[in-house]
């Protein structure tokens, strides 16, 4: 029983699933509902798809995430920066607008769907981590740029486009004389009374003696009242026959069933990108889930997360949908508005249902600036150049990542921009532990605690040197730590004993042991003992399968503390100095 509840969460929440659960799971429903409509469209539009497809993508997604995943707040569906690595991975199998266009955007989703569920399966949840965080947030904030900027074609009205910011800037540019006024003043309203629904509308009405929860309510609903305001503009005024451009006829039916296109050649095309949209979907579903989750002190299982994700994007494209995962601003206002269970995303369904077969005629004048506005407002939110700042005043390796990620992504694309990140993130992980913090240490008098010799006043004895290593031994620093030790010793005649302290290693692989085994038979050469401490129970095991023990000149010791103290009176000599370098 407890394998089935692990692969399906639902049999776990359901079977205490009470009133009140759903009522407050019903109430968050009709905010993100409300939320959730105009920013499906626009989705949509942001991945070259038609505006019905926004909608259709947050219906069956949401419902198998709900039986799949583990989080109790997350909200499924289009997010900018998927939608936008969708259009870009799309842009290069077909052009937008066409049968294959759609038909691509079904196997996208299909791809990112089996990977996910392949990840969950093989437990693989932990290659997130290999995604450093403040690559991450590099990419998402350039990616919120070239977004933002992308759209201001729709807020104009004029032909644009492009996958840099140097291609989007300039088509903006040279299109600039042939700006339409309408769409231009459409746009700009919608624009100006999103940033003040988001920043100012809460707080005017609070001081109007609206309540906390009734006020948010009227927050999130800003957009439908900016939707239904140029729409009706539109219509009324008949600013569609001016060159305002509108989505147009929607069909008004339940998602259909559809097959993605599963031809070799076409999954060759789209494997690559499909691969990157899952990792970057998966980071940012996961980030957002656990950070809600460990406010109620509830937990996600990041494994169980990859299946819920991956039966969310195999039902995107099966309904006509496109690919999805887990958005920060829908899941942040689905825990804010009460939800209890994943059923608040089913009852969210529900409700999208409803508008797909209801509410569809009624947007047909919907202008495009409206939802780019949509857009616009909505990706600012996750651009933070902070993040330089903030990166260069604590590490500059980690400045130098986030810099070039942003760059890159900014100048050569998404796609280009996301392998980027990976390969930087990796890069930037082997060169920290490639160089691994290596300390001298003494003893401080009086106690048996040994600390840096740079840092402490401390006693050392001539014949004796003590390296106490900060990280794992590999492949990519044991050679750093051979050419350490030797340098060390070559330096001073007077050593007798190498003590290496092991307290800070929690692995040594083989080519480490070659390695420490190099150093001891060069010690050896030279009349000098190496001996190990503290080292732990898992890397002693793997030590013992091997010669080096066996072969070791010194000894292996429980503490430091004994390791010098045999150390220090197997060396005749002066007596132990106290120093401190600076």
């Amino acid at each position: 029983m407890h394998r089935v509840t692990r692969f399906f969460p639902i049999l776990t929440w359901g079977r205490s699933y009470d009133r009140a659960a759903f009522t407050d799971d019903l109430i968050a429903a009709v905010i993100v509902t409300i939320m959730l409509i105009p920013q499906s469209l626009a989705y949509a539009l942001l991945a070259g798809m038609p505006p019905e497809a926004g909608l259709y993508a947050s219906i069956a997604p949401i419902i198998l995430y709900a039986v799949f995943g583990t989080s109790r707040a997350l909200a499924v569906g289009p997010v900018a920066v998927v939608s936008l690595m969708t259009a870009a991975a799309l842009g290069e199998v077909a052009a937008q607008g066409t049968a294959g266009y759609a038909a691509a955007a079904l196997t996208l989703a299909a791809l990112s769907g089996a990977i996910l569920l392949a990840m969950g399966l093989l437990r693989l949840g932990f290659l997130a981590n290999f995604l450093s965080h403040p690559v991450i947030s590099g990419f998402i904030t350039a990616s919120g740029i070239l977004i933002a900027v992308g759209q201001l074609r729709h807020i104009l009205g004029i032909e644009g486009g492009g996958d840099t910011l140097i291609e989007i800037g300039t088509r903006l540019v040279e299109n600039l004389e042939r700006t339409n006024i309408a769409t231009l003043a459409l746009g700009a309203a919608a624009l100006g009374f999103l940033f003040w629904v988001r920043r100012g509308l809460k707080p005017a009405l609070r001081r109007l003696g609206l309540g906390p929860r009734t006020a948010d309510i009227a927050t999130k609903a800003g957009p439908v009242v900016a939707v239904v305001a140029t729409t009706l503009a539109v219509w009324g005024l008949g600013l569609d026959a001016r060159g305002v451009a509108i989505v147009g006829q929607v069909p008004q039916s339940l998602p259909p069933l559809t097959l993605p296109d599963l031809s070799p050649p076409l999954i060759g095309q789209l494997f690559v990108p499909a691969l990157l949209i899952s990792v970057i979907g998966f980071v940012e579903s996961i980030s957002v889930a656990q950070t809600l989750a460990a406010r109620r002190r509830e937990r996600v299982r990041p494994d169980q997360e990859l299946i819920g994700l991956g039966a969310a994007n195999l039902g995107a494209a099966f309904t006509g949908g496109f690919p999805v995962t887990g958005g920060f601003s829908r899941s942040v206002v689905n825990f804010d508005a009460g939800a209890r269970t994943p059923a608040a995303g089913a009852f969210t369904a529900v409700g999208l249902t409803v508008a797909a077969l209801m509410l569809t005629p009624a947007i047909r004048y919907l202008p495009n600036a409206t939802l780019a506005a949509t857009i616009i407002v909505a990706v600012l939110g996750l651009v933070d150049l902070g993040v330089l700042r903030r990166a260069w005043a604590y590490s500059r390796a980690d400045f130098a990542a986030v810099a070039a990620t942003i760059a890159v992504t900014l100048l050569l694309g998404v796609e280009i921009g996301v392998s980027a990140g990976v390969a930087i993130s990796v890069l930037l992980y082997l060169f920290k532990t490639s160089r691994p913090h290596i300390a001298e240490v003494g003893r401080i008098p009086g106690t048996e605690h040994f600390r840096n010799i740079h840092r402490h006043e401390v006693e050392t004895t001539p014949a004796v040197v003590t390296l106490r290593i900060d990280e794992s031994l590999y492949f990519a620093n044991a050679r750093f730590l051979e050419d350490h030790i030797l340098d060390r010793v070559t330096r001073d005649p007077a050593v007798r004993h190498v003590i290496l302290q092991f307290s800070a290693v929690n692995e040594v692989d083989l080519s480490a042991l070659e390695s420490l085994e190099a150093i001891n038979d060069r010690l050896r050469e030279m009349g000098v003992k190496l001996h190990l401490s503290e080292v732990k129970g898992p890397v002693m095991d793997r030590l013992e399968r091997a010669h080096l023990l066996g072969e070791l000149t010194g000894n292996v010791y429980l503490s430091q503390h004994a390791a010098a103290e045999d150390a220090a009176s197997a060396s005749p000599g002066p007596a132990p100095q106290s120093e401190r370098t600076t």
